[in-house]
């Protein structure tokens, strides 16, 4: 027999808030009472069943500004039997990974009905946020008090909320207790150690824990490329083409290290339960618009827009504007170039000491110039993402990453390409690698950690002061916790932090033989960014909705594309080398047919190692 809600009392005396709802300000009453009964009405009844209240009372707001924020919360069995509708995995007492329900509770381990930490505070968070986004229009016909905001049966209120702007956002609240002791354990003490992985995805959830995963393991794995690198580069600094022992590493490092990843992943995701979670059907995404209609699939009512349209915003106005873009990348590439030979010319002219640190002038300009051509194509390219109305927001990610991976990639590796293989200048090369990569690193960290940061700082310090001249009798420290909280920034997920470290991968496992610092350099660099995007997560930003992930995604596909063109490359780079050369002075075609061999050799050995798991998934299936 399945346990309802409506069989059991789900109050609480005690309000433990979780979520925040902010109003815009103008907000008419009605509207707020009617969202406030939908909340807190029973779930049989098409409500929510959770709990709501005010930041403020009655005489707060009199004497208060910020009366339009409120509080959400739940019940400890209605935190149990959300967790059942929403499909968490937990592992039993026997050690198996199965779906929690309510009724078996008993026999999953760790449970006790005085335990409040059976689930995790981001666990209970994601709920709050899945029953909200299921809260659905049933006989409205608009938002009342608000007849422009239109209304449809199975609409989800809380997104038409925040689309018509009545809703400024929602967010979690940070649990500063567990916060202090996870900062304790992850980045105030500087050293050398694992992070803890488990306790950032109790508090943060398994996205987030990926991404650090991602990023320690690849630290790491980036270590004997560094160990090798550093006496490599030191005894034959001056030799630029002795690097064919340190292409052949490259060769089989960049391969090892993702099936290895993978590997690791897979058991993380399996002790977490995500990994046999069931994926829930998806919703049109917030921004999808069209006719209202009937979707033939689900047999609901909700926006229908033709496919052909769709098709012809991608190939008709952002597939030319990515080729201009490209197009535009190169001629900047080209002029690069020719600061390269100015520079270069002034040198020889002078030979002064002035003129030899000019000779790192334009790649450094050129760094810039890249990162600036990033972050404004980034932008440019999830405008047109939006703009050809995707339904759903996994097909809206996948068409934004491969826009931006396309650019990224011409934008900063074209240049290396072109040395490498059009002028075959080994200390262009070497020189280039090495200015790109640091430059690009450093910006990194001022733009994506140390400005946020400060800038947070002076806007906590300005809230505090506030805060403390107020005379009234509140809980001023959930008051100033939420005020600070609300104009954090918004964290918008783990996409330029992965691509940061897609670009660092390139640069590493393509060109890093005749620059063998690339990877201690990526290594230094890692060790800051652990701190610094930890420091991000916890201080800077809003606290995000935990989000649960059996893989990193798309990012996978990405690292092995980048892979394979490593292959590709590298041996392609020891065809070019003299040591080989050497060994076939007068046959060109046979040393291009051993190179080709290596080479296919090396991909048909990564397409064997995806064919057992294919088949192990169709006899799963």
């Amino acid at each position: 027999m399945k346990v309802t809600l409506s069989a059991l009392d789900t109050s609480e005396s005690s309000f433990m808030p979780l979520v925040v709802i902010e109003f815009a300000q103008d907000v008419k009453e009605e509207t707020k009472e009617w969202l406030k009964n939908r909340i807190i009405a029973p779930k049989k009844d098409g409500g929510a069943q959770l709990l709501f209240r005010p930041l403020l009372n009655k005489y707060e707001q009199e004497t208060l500004e910020n009366k339009n924020l409120y509080l959400v919360g739940a019940s400890k069995i209605r935190m149990l039997l959300g967790a059942e509708a929403v499909g968490l995995v937990k592992e039993c007492n026997d050690n198996t990974m199965r779906a929690f329900t309510y009724r078996t509770r008993q026999n999953f381990k760790g449970f006790d009905d005085t335990n409040d930490d059976f689930l995790t505070m981001a666990e209970c968070q994601f709920i709050i946020k899945h029953e909200l986004e299921n809260l659905r229009a049933k006989d409205e016909k608009m938002i009342p008090g608000y007849p422009q905001a239109k209304l449809y049966p199975g609409k989800s209120l809380l997104r038409r909320l925040l689309t018509s702007g009545i809703v400024i956002q929602v967010f979690p609240l940070h649990d500063n207790e567990a916060l202090k002791k996870l900062e304790d354990t992850w980045y105030t003490r500087f050293a050398l150690k694992y992070q803890p992985i488990d306790s950032i995805r109790g508090y943060f959830g398994e996205t987030i824990a990926l991404y650090f995963g991602f990023l320690e393991y690849f630290t790491f794995a980036l270590i004997p490329m560094a160990v090798i690198g550093l006496p490599y580069y030191l005894f034959v600094w001056e030799d630029y083409d002795k690097y064919v022992i340190f292409a052949s590493f490259n060769l089989i490092w960049s391969t090892l290290i993702l099936e290895v990843w993978k590997r690791g992943c897979a058991n993380m995701t399996y002790r977490w339960g995500t990994l046999l979670m069931k994926r829930k059907f998806e919703e049109p995404r917030p921004g999808f618009h069209g006719v209202l209609g009937i979707n033939s699939i689900t047999g609901k009512e909700e926006p229908l827009y033709p496919s052909y349209k769709r098709q012809l915003r991608i190939y008709l106005v952002s597939l030319p504007f990515v080729c201009l873009c490209l197009y535009f990348s190169l001629y900047v590439m080209m002029i690069y170039f020719d600061l390269e030979v100015w520079a270069l010319g002034l040198h020889e002219n002078s030979g002064s000491e002035w003129t030899s640190v000019l000779l790192y002038v334009p790649s450094i300009i050129y760094a810039i110039v890249i990162e600036i051509m990033n972050r404004l194509y980034r932008y440019a390219a999830e405008f047109l993402t939006s703009w050809e109305n995707h339904r759903l927001e996994s097909a809206y990610q996948n068409h934004l990453i491969l826009k931006v991976l396309v650019f990224n990639f011409l934008n900063c590796f074209a240049s290396l390409f072109y040395i490498a293989f059009v002028l075959k200048d080994m200390k262009l090369l070497r020189q280039s690698l090495a200015t790109l990569l640091i430059t690009s690193q450093i910006l990194n960290q001022i733009v994506e950690s140390l400005l946020p940061y400060w800038l947070q700082r002076k806007h906590g310090v300005r809230v505090k002061r506030k805060v403390q001249a107020l005379k009234v009798d509140i809980d001023a420290t959930l008051y100033e916790q939420v005020i600070l909280e609300k104009e954090m920034g918004t964290y918008l997920g783990t996409f330029d932090d992965y691509l940061e470290l897609f670009l660092q991968f390139g640069y590493v496992s393509l060109f890093s033989c005749v620059y063998p610092l690339a990877a201690a350099f990526a290594v230094l660099n890692n060790f800051t960014e652990v701190n610094s995007d930890a420091l991000k997560m916890c201080r800077v930003f809003k606290r995000p909705f935990s989000e649960p992930s059996a893989s990193i995604g798309v990012w996978q596909l990405a690292f092995e594309t980048m892979s394979v063109i490593s292959v590709v490359t590298n041996c392609a780079l020891i065809g070019m080398s003299p040591q080989v050369n050497a060994i076939f002075p007068e046959s060109k075609a046979d040393l291009i047919l051993i190179v080709v061999a290596v080479e296919q050799m090396k991909l048909v050995t990564e397409n064997l190692k995806e064919e057992p798991k294919e088949s192990g998934k169709e006899k799963a299936t």
